[in-house]
């Protein structure tokens, strides 16, 4: 009678079951994912070796992320509750259940397969240009956060409130560093282009004496 119940539940809400999962792993890894690129931007952590491998757990929870967003909206297709439709999963603010915090989900969502997927063309765009879109991961953070708690059916749930209040301070306070060391920085005045200083003068060096003139006595 237990198994046959338990089929029936997976039968009617395996499609939302999937698509709950796969959107709180979507929320670890992009919270992995954004702490990591702040903290290696602040430069707090300067070890030997250790940016080449935070560099590479920031990419790969980035590209994780992404694959788990796409799921927990694929998911939502099959389930008969729902029945968000294709626009639904696609066009933010068109689905018909809270429509609001469904939609700023949908916009994190492009934002993050925009901002992750732009490091394998950052030769196209330019390092410089990619540095700057790249600080906008942290509002990709903040769409996930609000979509969880709008949204989510677990936002009620202590677990899930003690992950946020666990990852959101860090976070926060990492942001604040970072835009801290930004304004210090654009406040430092560049040198006027074209306006080169002179190079030093050389001191020269000291003049001889004149010799004296040879005084003839007279006979």
């Amino acid at each position: 009678m237990t198994g046959t119940t338990s089929q029936n539940v997976l039968a009617q809400h395996g499609w939302w079951l999937a698509s709950r999962a796969s959107g709180l792993v979507a929320l670890g890894l992009v919270t992995i994912s954004v702490g990591i690129g702040l903290l290696m931007s602040t430069k707090l952590m300067r070890r030997p070796g250790l940016g080449p491998k935070l560099a590479a757990i920031h990419e790969h929870a980035a590209v994780a992320g992404i694959v788990a967003i796409a799921v927990h909206g694929l998911t939502l297709l099959g389930d008969a509750w729902l029945n968000p439709g294709l626009a639904g999963i696609a066009i933010p603010f068109k689905m018909a259940y809270r429509p609001l915090f469904t939609g700023l989900g949908i916009l994190g969502g492009y934002l993050a397969a925009l901002l992750g997927l732009s490091f394998y063309a950052r030769r196209r765009i330019g390092a410089r240009l990619w540095r700057k879109a790249h600080r906008f991961t942290v509002v990709v953070y903040l769409l996930a956060v609000v979509h969880t708690l709008g949204a989510g059916t677990d936002a009620s749930t202590p677990w899930l409130r003690g992950w946020l209040l666990l990852t959101a301070p860090p976070i926060a306070i990492l942001f604040a560093i970072r835009l801290a060391k930004g304004l210090g920085g654009a406040r430092r005045p560049a040198p006027r282009p074209g306006l080169a200083q002179p190079p030093p003068q050389r001191a020269l060096p000291p003049r001889p004496a004149p010799r004296p003139t040879p005084v003839l006595e007279e006979a």
